[in-house]
Parts: C-alpha cells; sequence; structure tokens
C-alpha cells in the first residue's frame, strides 16, 4: 500500500500543535490594520483551533 501524501495546500495554510491539535489563521488578519480599531484587532485573535469534523478532515489532508 502506498503512503499518503502531503496536502500542500493545506499544510502552508494549517499547523500541528504539539499535542496534535491543528491550528488555523482567522479571517479579516490579512491586511488593512489600521482602519480596525485596536479594540477589534485584539478581539479577533491570531489563529483559531479546528474541532469536531474540520479537524478530522484537516488531519487527513495532513497525513495524520
Amino acid at each position: 500500500m502506498p503512503k499518503q501524501k502531503t496536502h500542500k495546500g493545506a499544510a502552508k495554510r494549517l499547523k500541528v500543535t504539539g499535542s496534535g491539535k491543528i491550528q488555523r489563521r482567522n479571517a479579516w488578519r490579512g491586511h488593512n490594520r489600521h482602519k480596525k480599531s485596536a479594540r477589534r484587532w485584539r478581539r479577533v485573535a491570531g489563529t483559531s483551533t479546528l474541532t469536531g469534523a474540520n479537524a478530522k478532515r484537516a488531519g487527513r489532508l495532513l497525513g495524520r
């Protein structure tokens, strides 16, 4: 049986933590930072953790 290849598009966007959770980058962080208030910028943290079926699917794409 051949090995499963890592989906390179997913590998560039998702990160696996030391405990095995999968993290993703939040939306609204890409550009135009200065038009967003400091309060809004703080509320939208840099990363979130995938859960449930999303985490399972992402794990498969990453070859886990």
